[in-house]
């Protein structure tokens, strides 16, 4: 008989009746799974309530040679497909071999590109197909290794948008691979800088700038990566307007995979915590580089990391930069990121577009 069960009535044998769901687009655990205590341990660990159950007890008669060793949870959370759990331990492990290659450069060795390329390439692949995980990125980095995770979220940006804008598989992983080593060059500038807790004054930041040169200097003999992704590399903090650097380009000077790249860097930075600055919401960020920034940065670039993290629906239950919580009732087609929210703490429905002060600072849910 099937029946519903809390899961603090669950018990070893037990068969699952329904795929589990714990706030991830595919289940963590599969319809018929035979529940051990380490599956009833791992529903525990993502909140799950209450599931569907077969209510008797699987027989152990069977020969010990078609037995199978229950799994321990992190063996059960590995067999998650493409969970935030796996996708962000991938993550991690790639900014650690960052790191470590980054303490090489710093030593003098130039970048070991095949290496890199090894260990980023599988997590562009992952992230492009998991599209909804990239607006958590900023919550993956932390302050005091933020240099680290800035160069492997670049890459993985930068490999989104041009997926988003419809280029071949090639150039995506070309584009996120030069995302990823687009600051190697920081290995050339001091480490007092770069840990810095406070602004930079006006002579560090002429320093810092100097890493667009550093890191061209350093790939520039990889065949792995294109002329043109080396080109990129050297104008990532180009602006259309003529505002940034190294050589205050202009307009058509700057490749649009040059603008890839910038728009990955600045959404980034801005949405991550740094030891000198708080984060921004990431729709927050968007406003900014849509209106702030209006004129730096190639709008069809921005249009599609809009459509990337930015893709709110009617329904989606959301917590503003305030600390209210509500649901979105209405999107405005002119400002979708300013929609009419429904607030749950008194059923006030407030539009965003007329309180300027607010935004949407995640999606609950």
């Amino acid at each position: 008989m099937e029946v519903y069960k809390t899961i603090s009535e669950l018990r070893a044998g037990i068969l699952l009746k329904e795929d589990i769901y714990g706030k991830t687009k595919y289940p963590i655990m599969r319809k018929d799974t035979e529940l051990s205590l380490e599956h009833i341990e791992v529903l525990q660990a993502f909140g799950v309530k209450r599931v569907k159950v077969e209510e008797r007890v699987i027989q152990k008669d069977m020969p010990d040679s078609e037995k199978t060793a229950p799994m321990n949870a992190d063996e059960v959370l590995e067999n998650i497909p493409v969970s935030m759990y796996q996708l962000r331990k991938e993550y991690n492990e790639a900014v650690g071999s960052y790191k470590k290659e980054f303490s090489y450069w710093r030593a003098g060795q130039r970048p070991d590109v095949p290496k890199v390329r090894a260990f980023v390439i599988p997590l562009l692949e992952k992230f492009i197909k998991q599209k909804k995980m990239l607006v958590m990125l900023n919550d993956f980095s932390n302050p005091e290794e933020y240099i680290y995770h800035h160069s492997v979220a670049v890459g993985i940006l930068a490999a989104a948008i041009s997926n988003q804008l419809g280029y071949e598989k090639g150039d995506t992983l070309q584009l996120g691979l030069a995302g990823v080593l687009a600051d190697c060059g920081m290995a050339k500038i001091s480490p007092a800088i770069l840990e810095k807790t406070a602004f930079l004054t006006k002579e560090e930041y002429n320093e810092v700038k100097k890493h667009t040169l550093f890191s061209v200097k350093m790939i520039q003999d990889t065949p792995l990566l294109r002329q043109d992704m080396k080109l990129a590399i050297l104008q990532h903090h180009e602006r259309l307007d003529g505002s940034g650097y190294p050589r205050g380009e202009k307009m058509s000077t700057i490749s649009i995979y040059s603008q890839i790249l910038a728009v990955a860097d600045v959404f980034h930075a801005m949405t991550s915590e740094r030891l000198y600055r708080v984060k921004h919401s990431p729709y927050k960020v968007i406003e900014m580089i849509k209106e702030e920034e209006f004129g730096k940065f190639d709008i069809k670039v921005v249009e599609a990391l809009l459509r990337l993290v930015g893709n709110l629906s009617i329904g989606t239950r959301v917590k503003l930069t305030d600390g209210e919580i509500g649901e979105i009732m209405f999107i405005h087609r002119d400002n979708p990121l300013r929609p009419m929210i429904k607030k749950e703490s008194d059923g006030v429905i407030i539009d965003l577009t007329a309180h300027r002060g607010i935004a949407i600072s995640k999606i609950v849910e």
